[in-house]
C-alpha cells in the first residue's frame, strides 16, 4: 500500500495492501478500497463507499458525497463501485437516499469522463461510457454497453436500455429503449437503431436486422405504444433481443421518447 504522506486516511478506513493514494487525497472512515485501485492526487472518497479492484480515479473526483436530496438525515447511505473502472477528474458520485433503496451504483469497465455527475440511486451497468459534463439527475438505470454524449442531462427515473447511444448537449426525459440511438437538443428523439454501437459488440447482420424491422413497428407504424407491443410480441415471439425491448416498454413510468421518422434518420442509421 502506498499512502502519499500528504493524504489523510482514516486509520478505520479499509484499504487493501496494493492500493495507492496520492498527494492531498481524503479517505473516510467508512471506506472500502479494493486491490490495484488507484486514487490520483486531491481525491475526496467519504461515506460508505465500497471500491471494487483496479479502478483509476483521477484528481479532483469527489465519490460518497452525501446526496443532494432535502429528505436527506444523514442516514448510512452507500456508493459501490466494480472493478476496472476509470473515473476522471471532477466527477461527482453522490450517495443514495433511503427513499430510492440506498445505494447508488456503478458496474465495472466503465468510463466516466471528466465532470460527470451521477446523483443520488442512479443505477449504472458494466461497460458504461459517460463523456464529458453529462449529468445524471436521481434515480436513473443505464444498461450496460451504453453511451452517454458530452453536455447530456438526464432527467429524474429516467431508464436508458443496453447498448443505447445517446448523443451530446442532449435533454433525455423519457426512456430510452435497448439497442436504441437518441439525439437531439431540448427533447431527445429515437432516430433508430445504434447500429455503429451494435456492429462494434459483435452483432451480426442478421440481428440487427431484425432489430430494426422490430423498431419499424414500434414506432414507425402510428399503432399507439399498446397496440404496437402487442402486434410484436406475435409477430416476434421467441425473440430474445426483442423480447428485451418490450419487456422495457412495458415496465416504463416515464414514457418512451419518440422516434423522428423523417430521413434525417438514415443519416444515423445506415444498413448494415
Amino acid at each position: 500500500m502506498k499512502i502519499h504522506p500528504s493524504a489523510i486516511v482514516h486509520p478505520k478506513a479499509t484499504l487493501d495492501t496494493d492500493v495507492e493514494v496520492g498527494p492531498f487525497c481524503v479517505v473516510g472512515e467508512h471506506v472500502v478500497i479494493g486491490k490495484g485501485s488507484r486514487l490520483h492526487s486531491h481525491v475526496n472518497v467519504e461515506g460508505w463507499t465500497e471500491i471494487g479492484e483496479r479502478n483509476e480515479v483521477h484528481p479532483f473526483a469527489s465519490i460518497g458525497g452525501p446526496p443532494q436530496h432535502l429528505a436527506y438525515k444523514g442516514e448510512p447511505t452507500k456508493v459501490m463501485i466494480g472493478h476496472d473502472n476509470i473515473i476522471r477528474e471532477y466527477v461527482t458520485i453522490n450517495r443514495g437516499t433511503v427513499q430510492g433503496g440506498g445505494v447508488t451504483s456503478l458496474g465495472s469497465k466503465g468510463i466516466l469522463m471528466a465532470y460527470v455527475h451521477v446523483a443520488h440511486d442512479c443505477r449504472l451497468g458494466n461497460h458504461i461510457i459517460m463523456a464529458n459534463a453529462a449529468s445524471l439527475a436521481g434515480h436513473i438505470t443505464i444498461g450496460d454497453h451504453s453511451v452517454i454524449g458530452g453536455l447530456t442531462g438526464v432527467l429524474q427515473f429516467v431508464r436508458i436500455g443496453d447498448y443505447v447511444m445517446v448523443g451530446g448537449c442532449c435533454a433525455i426525459g423519457q426512456d430510452i429503449p435497448p439497442f436504441a440511438f437518441a439525439a437531439g437538443g431540448y427533447r431527445a428523439h429515437l432516430y433508430g437503431l445504434n447500429t455503429v454501437g451494435l456492429q462494434r459488440h459483435g452483432f451480426s447482420v442478421d440481428r440487427i436486422a431484425l432489430l430494426r424491422k422490430a423498431f419499424d413497428l414500434l414506432f414507425r407504424t402510428g399503432h399507439r405504444t399498446a397496440e404496437a407491443i402487442k402486434l410484436a410480441k406475435k409477430e416476434f415471439k421467441g425473440q430474445e433481443d426483442v423480447a428485451k425491448i418490450l419487456a422495457f416498454m412495458e415496465g416504463t413510468k416515464r414514457g418512451i421518447s419518440r422516434a423522428v421518422s423523417s430521413d434525417l434518420e438514415r443519416e444515423f442509421d445506415q444498413p448494415v
